[in-house]
């Protein structure tokens, strides 16, 4: 009888030796490090998404290719808040590294500025402000100034008029007065030349010079005396016209 005889092989080895038998496969390796990198990408996708940034189907490309790149790509810089609306004036928003500030626009609508473009909108629309005050109170003082001189020159004229009026007046007073006082004067003969020794106040028969003369035939005490009538031509210096009708010694 024949006996056959099994002999023990043992498993043949492979390249990479015993110790290569604890190790996944290379393919499994492969696979654990891409579903790495995808559920990275979607936490990234998730945290952008929920802060504001980029929408999921804007960066899914970016992100799909950093599986190969070595560095990631920068978040760019928001240009403009988008999580809230400009309502308010003066309200302030800040996205490090810039500080946006809700301003009112020259058209009047309020829009997110950047702090310095804020800064120089309000800046020139205060000076356009300053510059129409100022404007505005030149052409009021100016305006007040032309009222006042020409009040001033109203006056003036006003005042000239009553000097004028009153130097007028006055003239005419003058002469009024002048004419009333020519008016009033009567008008007396002129005495005749007086003989030699006769007082020139009188005139006709000769009234002589003497410390009183008085109408002869009368009750006069002299020294000298006249017999008349005689007319009163000047003063009546003796009293010999007793009832003051200009003619003295009538009887």
């Amino acid at each position: 009888m024949n006996t056959h005889f099994r002999r023990n092989v043992a498993p043949k080895s492979s390249n990479y030796g015993t110790a290569n038998l604890d190790r996944p496969p290379l393919r499994s390796r492969t696979s654990q490090g891409r579903v790495a990198s995808v559920a990275l990408a979607v936490a990234m996708i998730t945290s952008l998404t929920a802060c504001g940034g980029q929408s999921a189907a804007s960066i899914t490309t970016p992100l799909a290719s950093e599986s190969a790149s070595p560095s990631a790509t920068p978040t760019p810089t928001p240009t403009a808040p988008a999580s809230s609306g400009c309502v308010t004036e003066n309200a302030t928003e800040k996205y490090p590294p810039k500080v946006f500030i809700c301003t009112k626009s020259d058209a009047g609508k309020l829009l997110w500025m950047e702090q310095s473009e804020s800064k120089r909108v309000t800046d020139a629309r205060a000076a356009a402000a300053a510059k129409a005050a100022a404007d505005k109170a030149a052409q009021e003082a100016a305006a007040k100034a032309a009222q006042e001189q020409a009040a001033a020159e109203t006056a003036r004229q006003q005042a000239a008029a009553a000097e004028t009026a009153r130097q007028q007046q006055a003239a005419a007073a003058a002469a009024a007065a002048a004419a009333a006082a020519k008016a009033q004067v009567p008008v007396q003969p002129a005495a005749p030349a007086a003989p030699s020794g006769c007082d020139p106040n009188y005139a006709g028969p000769c009234v002589p010079i003497a410390s009183d003369v008085d109408c002869a035939g009368g009750s006069g005490n002299g020294p000298a005396y006249v017999r008349g009538p005689v007319t009163v031509v000047g003063s009546d210096i003796y009293g010999l016209d007793s009832n003051h009708d200009g003619v003295g010694c009538e009887g």
